[in-house]
């Protein structure tokens, strides 16, 4: 008898699915879909003419991105398919994501900034959000605002002084229950006005670095630096890089960030927290 589970000849099965009908499918974002010849499983994230040739991309779950031509070749929850070109009048592109995963807004006019702000707590946490999360904030008109640190913050928030269209939305590294950062967080929501009109969140990372995943860096896991050192140098150091001065620091910064290619490549742990963000500074827009 044959058994259903176990080794199974791939070759067998692509001959099967070769023998079966293929049917016309008309691009669209995030279908799911494999390549029978490679076996690569994606979603559908890009569509675009490379040398005349129509092309479109597959982002598997690690975040890597392969493309295609249309065709056949393919199968669709197992069926096999011939995919062709967006059903569309002016056959235009299936519209890009971007790298928060969100679609992109094309031709969006320039907005004004809105009072609100999104606080960070150093340059570096500032330009990850803006890397990954810059297409949505600007559609929004949100600003991005490093602070330097959350010592004082709560002096920093009386100064904002927030209010109904005067939100704040802060983001603290190393957010956790019992920390010196925890307790900053507290004192800083009985500011008057904060109510309902502040939200503070945090990732459990000692610096925003953290938040890259190690595996997009090359790297099995991030380095232990034992509390007595800084954790940047502590990092560097293990890695037997450069880590004496501040030009080291921001070289590798800017090494690591050039890896960052979209949300996929961040831990889910800092990717929610500034998903809860946005929608807060933007909900009043999204009631209306």
């Amino acid at each position: 008898m044959s058994q259903p589970w176990g080794a199974r000849d791939l070759g067998a099965l692509s001959q099967q699915h070769r023998g079966t009908a293929s049917r016309a499918l008309y691009l669209a974002p995030r279908l799911l879909l494999e390549d029978v010849e490679s076996g690569w499983v994606g979603v559908v994230v890009s569509f675009e003419t490379i040398g005349g040739m129509q092309v479109f991309g597959l982002e598997d779950a690690a975040g890597r991105v392969k493309k295609f031509p249309l065709g056949a070749g393919f199968l669709l929850e197992g069926q096999p398919v011939t995919v062709v070109a967006p059903r569309s009048k002016k056959q235009a592109p299936v519209r890009k994501i971007s790298r928060s995963g969100s679609f992109e807004v094309a031709n969006a006019p320039a907005k004004v900034a809105r009072a609100s702000r999104l606080w960070v707590e150093g340059t570096h946490d500032a330009e990850l959000i803006e890397k990954v999360w810059g297409h949505d904030l600007r559609v929004e008109g949100i600003v991005v605002e490093p602070l330097h640190g959350v010592d004082d913050l709560a002096a920093a928030m009386r100064s904002f002084a927030p209010g109904p269209q005067r939100k704040l939305g802060i983001l603290v590294d190393h957010l956790i229950s019992g920390t010196k950062e925890s307790r900053i967080a507290t004192e800083a929501l009985a500011v008057p006005g904060a109510r309902g009109n502040v939200e503070i969140v945090g990732h459990p990372f000692v610096d925003v670095w953290q938040a890259i995943k190690p595996q997009a860096l090359g790297l099995s896991r991030w380095p232990t630096v034992p509390r007595s050192e800084e954790w940047k140098k502590g990092m560097l150091k293990r890695l037997g890089l450069p880590h004496d001065s501040q030009e080291d620091i921001a070289h590798a910064w800017k090494f690591m960030l050039s890896k960052v290619n979209s949300y996929a490549d961040l831990e889910p742990s800092i990717l929610g927290p500034v998903e809860s963000l946005i929608d807060f500074l933007t909900d009043d827009v999204k009631k209306v």
